[in-house]
């Protein structure tokens, strides 16, 4: 059986594709996750994509992840990155290694993108390459 690795999406990444274009890309989170899931199989690994608009939501899928021995996730909190010391809790409290993957890149942007809760707490972080970051953190997963 294939290991898993999660995908969460935090907050406004179901409007991918749609909202903000210049900055976040066309690709939608449905198209990411087409191009995961085929380079998972490659990889034989299984993706288990999920995307919420709640804290808590993300907050339980952690907890579950290491509750079903997840191999990895991949995580995109969104602008939960920012502020929720929840999250920083909770990426702290698994083990299961956790990639905090953005879109674009918070450091070259506004001010208040800079400080990344999770990152501070993740295994490693891949930002500012468009979809790519997504496909960049399962090739760093793979080999964990």
């Amino acid at each position: 059986m294939p290991a898993t690795i999660f995908v969460l999406s935090g907050p406004n990444l179901n409007l991918l594709g749609l909202r903000e274009p210049e900055i976040y890309g066309t690709d939608t989170l449905d198209d990411i996750a087409g191009m995961l899931e085929d380079r998972a199989r490659a990889l034989d690994l299984e993706i288990d994509m999920r995307q919420s608009n709640h804290e808590g939501h993300l907050l339980d899928w952690l907890h579950e992840a290491q509750a079903v021995g997840a191999k990895a996730v991949l995580l995109n909190a969104g602008a939960l990155t920012h502020t929720s010391l929840a999250l920083y809790d909770a990426v702290r409290s698994i083990t299961t290694p956790v990639v905090e993957v953005h879109l674009s890149n918070p450091a070259a942007r506004e001010a208040y993108r800079h400080k990344s809760y999770v990152g501070m707490a993740a295994r490693g972080t891949i930002s500012g390459f468009g979809a790519q970051s997504y496909m960049l953190a399962l090739e760093a997963a793979a080999r964990f």
